[in-house]
């Protein structure tokens, strides 16, 4: 069972997390609840680390908030000394708001608002991924006349076709990502002419949930090409290269990404070649990983509700949460593995479709899922919900979204609050 590092199942069979019985999370909490460990989020912030700087010493660890942004993680993530990627003014307001400094913040998007852009200078964002030529132009005109000065990575779209679901791929020649190869080097010079704007580098991202480094190397050997040129053609240094995140992570059996340790090796590898083979100053690498930091950290608990069973067709155990908490089921058929956190040591005998409360007949988190038999009032457990599940959350149904505690040496604390029906309607006007 993919559990996060810290979970196990206790003598009464009730799973634990952090040293803590979820049953007594669930009744102190309430749920649904999203469970973080934090041994868990701590010991993949330092597994990067180590692993990329024993391999390539300049190097940068730059988490991707769009996994799950909070003020309480991203305090973690700061306290661990990795960068943060920022893609909206909310993100950035969050990270700041956490603590990071803005010298560590790089900001996304492929389409920030003028006053999106404002924010980020005010904060004196370090770098600003440009992501098109009308962005460039904006930046242009803000950084003049705000007296900031700012650097900026390219997003290149290096066309390459990733190996994952077509939902999160980023990379291919048809996407709404990036500048294309043939005009890296008209938005070089174009930089080059700005008063207050510096060319810092290259960044790519060819997707996300990837099991193997092939696409990484090829976008790897786009990258370096384009470095040479620009190098070459206009005696401009890559300070920088960037290649994104998008490692998977293991949702259920069949899953199969490769290790953190034979990533780093064939990444560093294929850098070091590439730069020393081109002749060019050896830049930063920079990796930007999200869900393989936070992603099997997290665990959702749900009450179940109705058992309904339509003979010879299906049994369904419904329970307390869907879609509005986890769409990725929905929007790409995402897979989970689930258990029964209050009787984890029970045979599975039964076979039931998991679906949601809301009103529609697609919110279901799987379909003939094998488990102990389930009665109202029991709790079912998620794993791997850290990443792109609080953060794709909704109030469909205008229901509050879930509560999320992190948990540590039989500690536990709330870093958001259950929303309440008066949260939601904060911002209605009669």
């Amino acid at each position: 069972m993919n559990l996060p590092l810290t979970g196990k199942v206790d003598h009464s069979g009730h799973l634990e997390i952090g040293g803590c019985d979820v049953s007594d999370l669930a009744k102190k909490f309430g749920t649904p609840l999203y469970i973080l460990d934090e041994k868990d989020i701590r010991e993949k912030c330092r597994s990067y680390k180590n692993l990329f700087k024993s391999k390539y010493p300049n190097s940068d660890i730059i988490y991707a908030s769009k996994a799950l942004s909070t003020v309480g993680l991203l305090k973690i993530i700061a306290d661990e000394e990795l960068g943060v990627d920022v893609s909206s003014g909310g993100e950035l307001f969050t990270a700041l708001k956490a603590g990071f400094s803005p010298r560590k913040i790089y900001f996304h998007g492929n389409n920030k608002s003028s006053q999106e852009i404002e924010e980020g200078l005010t904060a004196s964002v370090k770098t600003f991924v440009v992501d098109n030529f009308e962005e460039l132009k904006v930046l242009d005109e803000l950084t003049v006349k705000m007296g900031k000065r700012v650097n900026v990575l390219i997003r290149v779209n290096p066309g390459v076709e990733a190996h994952t679901h077509d939902a999160v791929k980023t990379g291919q020649t048809d996407s709404k990502f990036g500048i294309g190869k043939d005009k890296v080097l008209e938005a070089v010079k174009l930089i080059s002419s700005m008063r207050s704007v510096k060319y810092a580098g290259l960044h790519a991202h060819i997707g996300s949930q990837i099991f193997d480094a092939d696409g990484f190397i090829a976008e790897i050997d786009v990258l370096v090409g384009l470095a040479k040129r620009i190098y070459t053609e206009l005696k401009i240094k890559s300070e920088e290269l960037s290649i994104g995140g998008g490692i998977g992570i293991q949702y259920v059996e069949q899953d199969n990404p490769i290790k953190l340790e034979d990533f780093a090796e064939a990444i560093t590898r294929r850098v070091k070649d590439g730069i020393a083979s081109s002749k060019l100053p050896m830049p930063k690498l920079i990796l930007e990983p999200g869900r393989s930091i936070i992603g099997k950290a997290g665990v959702t608990i749900y009450k179940v509700g109705v058992i309904k069973e339509i003979p010879k067709i299906r049994k369904y155990a419904v329970i307390d949460g869907g879609m509005s908490d986890n769409i990725r089921p929905m929007l790409y058929g995402a897979k989970y593995e689930f258990a029964a956190a209050d009787n984890m040591k029970a045979k599975k005998t039964e076979k039931y479709t998991i679906a949601g409360r809301f009103c529609e007949s697609g919110d279901v988190l799987a379909k003939d899922v094998e488990l102990p038999p389930l009665k109202r009032g029991g709790l079912l457990a998620v794993l791997c919900t850290g990443a792109y599940n609080y953060s794709m959350a909704s109030n469909y149904n205008r229901v509050p979204r879930p509560a999320m505690a992190i948990v540590k040496d039989k500690k536990s604390r709330l870093i958001i609050k259950r929303e309440t029906y008066e949260d939601m309607a904060r911002n209605d006007i009669k």
